[in-house]
């Protein structure tokens, strides 16, 4: 091999691992929805957790991958280690479709229907509709299938460029003699285990294994070892990714690796033996791309079919590698590895702004039962609430920023950019809850006590606050935008009663029925109780306007107030009749 036939063979090999992660993000970005069903259907059974390994990882066509996501899922809190277990032997056999799909690529013959198959035939084909599809269309999804035709038409040009670069080798005596080493089962194990820990892609280690084998002096005595190497090298991503993690996220990465090792150490002991005992005259022939995708298959499905019913031991041996102590095991749970499938990680961030918005929600209704019967326990109940849902903003702000930043789908951007909006009026109604409790401290401090009246006008209001809270957060949880459109009305209600309060506030202070010091305090709880319910209507406004891809709240909120429709205006009359203020 000359100059320029080396750099041949790198332009191949680079359009081969870019067409491979060029296909995974267009498949993840398109699939994102399914992942995340799979996800929410996962049970401790292990053919479930098996299935789902398998069905993730033959969408976005990596074990490492999948596997560095299951890290994430279990240091999150989301996955249980025995789980996490059974999902990392299917993402081992889902990795082996890559190999079935390269090896069309081998398909050789003067057949009209073989030429049809092979990828070099219909790939310019698929690159033609990859690219219009991804240029001159707009519709999101079609341009997710645009750039997976446009990642597979390049990892089939990488792999032919490969195979045509490394095709001279086989003339070389040199290149024979390497080969003749790695025949060695054990040095052929070391070599699939050190390539594949180094492009950390077990994938792509054995379609570079596929294209070698088109100088024809890979045999396939020297290909097995390989390909069992290849998925031990396999386990390098997961390790990395697991420094920094939990216990149990770490033992899920070793979990990885004794399954790859197990059935490596087994199956290559077996292969051994019985090749000194039989002497297998098919190890000296040439191997092919079919042949490598059906070993590949076979070990994997071999070492499942052997593993599957210990898993409980391989549980043990983790927990014998990474043992218990007194320290608690933390969850992480807002993890940057699942940011390898951004649909996962939006799906984890909105469980995360959930509980935020039910944390505001308690604030809320333990504040204003606070403002008639003060205690001090309840009241620091609310403090630890707002701290608490300060927290959930900084971080939750800062890692849906971070994920903004990686590939989305249309889809995921929007829900991404919904998420940023709504933590920050979650966030503001629990810091109104916290002035309610001050407000509610003062008046207990200060042997303060309101009228009667005061009293149940004010309960009125708290309670269509409450209302309006619960219907805002009801309608995020179950994204019911029909729901969301039943907060408006209620807070243009609630601004009404905070005029009336405030006009009738004015009348017990011109009877000398209230002091202006109480007056003070009525005034920053019905602003407070206001406030509540604007941002209530923000969290609606966004609700709705998403649904139509938009963001333009002031737009909306200016032409519901100025233009209301007629179920506006009846549920408004609803809600009046609802809160009404007596002599009002």
């Amino acid at each position: 091999m000359d100059l320029f036939g080396f750099l041949e063979l790198i332009g191949g090999l680079s359009l081969f691992l870019f067409g491979m992660s060029l296909m995974g993000t267009g498949v993840e970005k398109s699939a994102g929805n399914k992942l995340k069903v799979l996800l929410e259907r996962l049970t401790s059974k292990k053919l479930n957790g098996f299935l789902m390994g398998l069905a993730v990882t033959a969408i976005i066509q990596s074990s490492s991958a999948t596997t560095v996501m299951v890290v994430g899922f279990v240091n999150s809190g989301i996955m249980t280690l025995k789980q996490a277990i059974h999902v990392i032997m299917g993402a081992n056999v889902g990795t082996t479709v890559t190999a079935w799909i390269l090896s069309l690529a081998g398909i050789e013959g003067s057949n009209l229907f073989l030429k049809l198959l092979k990828p070099s035939s219909f790939t310019p084909v698929l690159a033609l509709v990859g690219i219009i599809y991804y240029l001159f269309i707009k519709n999101e999804r079609k341009k997710d299938i645009g750039l997976i035709l446009l990642g597979f038409a390049t990892l089939i040009y990488g792999m032919e460029g490969m195979s045509a670069a490394v095709r001279p080798l086989g003339e070389m005596e040199e290149f024979r003699n390497i080969l003749l080493i790695f025949s060695n089962p054990v040095l052929g194990v070391l070599l699939g285990a050190i390539v594949t820990g180094i492009i950390q892609s077990s994938s792509a280690s054995v379609g570079i294994l596929q294209a070698l084998s088109a100088t024809g002096q890979v045999t396939m005595g020297t290909a097995i070892p390989i390909i069992m190497g290849q998925n031990i090298g396999t386990c390098v991503t997961a390790l990395i990714s697991s420094v920094g993690t939990n216990k149990n996220a770490r033992r899920a990465a070793m979990v990885h690796l004794y399954f790859n090792l197990i059935g490596t150490v087994v199956f290559l002991t077996l292969f051994t033996v019985l090749d000194s005992l039989f002497n297998f005259a098919f190890l000296d022939w040439p191997s092919n791309h079919f042949f490598i995708a059906v070993v590949h298959s076979l070990f994997n499905i071999l070492c499942t079919a052997m593993l599957l019913p210990f898993s409980g031991l391989l549980e043990k041996l983790a927990y014998k590698t990474i043992k218990e102590d007194d320290k608690k095991d933390k969850v992480s749970l807002l993890d940057p590895r699942l940011f390898s499938t951004p649909a996962i990680a939006i799906n984890r961030s909105r469980e995360i702004a959930r509980e935020m918005a039910y944390a505001s929600v308690d604030a809320i209704k333990k504040a204003v039962a606070l403002v008639n019967n003060y205690d001090e326990k309840e009241a620091q109940k609310v403090r630890d609430a707002e701290q608490q849902t300060d927290k959930y903003e900084d971080a939750l702000g800062t890692y849906l920023v971070r994920l903004s930043s990686q590939n989305l789908s249309a889809r995921d951007t929007t829900e991404a950019a919904k998420l940023l909006f709504l933590i920050g009026e979650f966030e503001r109604i629990a810091d109104y809850a916290l002035n309610i409790v001050d407000s509610a401290q003062e008046m207990y401090d200060k042997k303060m006590q309101f009228s009667e009246s005061a009293k149940k006008e004010l309960g009125v209001m708290m309670s269509a606050v409450q209302e309006v809270v619960e219907t805002a957060v009801r309608a995020f949880d179950g994204n019911d935008v029909l729901l969301a459109a039943k907060v408006d009305p209620l807070e243009e209600v609630i601004d009404g009663l905070k005029s009336t309060l405030k006009k009738k506030h004015i009348e017990r202070l011109q009877c000398n029925k209230c002091t202006i010091e109480m007056g003070f305090v009525f005034s920053d709880l019905i602003t407070a109780l206001e406030r509540i319910s604007d941002h209530c209507s923000n969290i609606a406004g966004c609700l709705i306007e998403m649904s139509h891809d938009s963001l333009n709240m002031h737009s909306y909120l200016y032409k519901l107030k100025h233009e209301p429709n007629d179920e506006f205006l009846r549920q408004f009359n609803e809600y009046s009749a609802k809160y009404a203020i007596d002599g009002n």
